[in-house]
């Protein structure tokens, strides 16, 4: 059956329509994957501070990210149990240990003397926590025994031997797992808001160091880390509200982040200092 030339236009003119719709779609896409720009530091260090275009409810709804390559930087992990010492504030603990950069290791039992993990923490001889938490899936892992493993990773022990795995460093902290095996997001949705920390890695084994001082939900903030282009592949909770922290003091940058806002406990933008926490994750340089 024959078409009209006036057919003909219609078509013409709705296939125009939906390349235009793809295309700016995909540039759109393009675009918001290409929001990191990094500024290096030194060799292996590198900072990024993203502006997320969903603006949070308070705030500068900015992100702050610290790429960092463990061939580079050591890891170590601080707790005020093995150093029988009180919980401290993060740029303290950062100046006391000589740490470049500092951010919690994971959230405490609110109990006994608030310095237990509540999840397995282990550094060395020294034991924090001595059970696994089974809803938490992630474990950080860092001063490796040996040559064997990278020197630091994110394991997830569902797709990952967390027996054999176990045996090869000394030093772990277990939290939250935010992203699964196959890079999907694992929150699930609910409408609380907070400030967070978190501990990230990326494809090619760097570790990133989280933070967002605004408050989002945390299944949307996930969606957005995803999203970006520092190509995520494992993503950790650390903590949220007033006590999540993160501090750096770099000679070309010195930065003092501290969380605020949560959901049904500290509704306000208004904490401008650090908490006292009990237990660290921080960097030094190589020897």
């Amino acid at each position: 059956m024959a078409i009209h030339t006036n057919e003909i236009k219609l078509l013409n003119m709705k296939f125009r329509i939906f390349i235009l719709s793809t295309i700016t779609c995909i540039a759109g896409t393009s675009f918001h994957k290409d929001n990191i720009q990094w500024k290096k530091l030194e060799e292996g260090l590198y900072y990024s501070s993203v502006i997320l275009t969903d603006k949070s409810i308070v705030g500068d709804s900015k992100v702050d990210i610290l790429k960092i390559d463990p061939d580079y930087f050591q890891f170590k992990l601080i707790c005020a149990g093995e150093k029988k010492s009180e919980s401290k504030k993060a740029n303290e603990l950062s100046k006391e240990n000589n740490l470049i950069a500092v951010i919690n290791a994971g959230m405490f039992k609110l109990e006994d003397d608030f310095k237990t993990c509540t999840g397995y923490m282990k550094n060395f001889q020294y034991v924090n926590n001595p059970s696994l938490n089974p809803s938490y899936k992630n474990i950080v892992a860092f001063n490796p025994k040996d040559t064997s493993v990278p020197k630091a990773q994110i394991i997830d022990m569902t797709c990952q031997d967390w027996n054999k795995l176990k045996t090869k460093y000394n030093s772990f902290s277990q939290g939250i797992r935010m992203v699964n095996c196959e890079t999907k997001n694992t929150w699930q949705l609910q409408e609380k808001k907070w400030s967070m920390v978190l501990i990230g890695e990326d494809r090619l084994g760097n570790m990133l160091f989280i933070f967002v001082r605004s408050p989002y939900r945390v299944h949307d903030f996930v969606d957005h880390l995803l999203a970006m282009s520092i190509e995520l592949k494992r993503l950790m909770y650390l903590e949220g509200g007033p006590e999540a922290s993160f501090y750096l003091n770099h000679p070309l940058l010195s930065i003092e982040k501290c969380g605020s806002y949560e959901t049904g406990f500290n509704e306000n933008d208004n904490n401008k200092e650090y908490w006292n926490i009990p237990n660290i994750i921080g960097i030094q340089r190589r020897k």
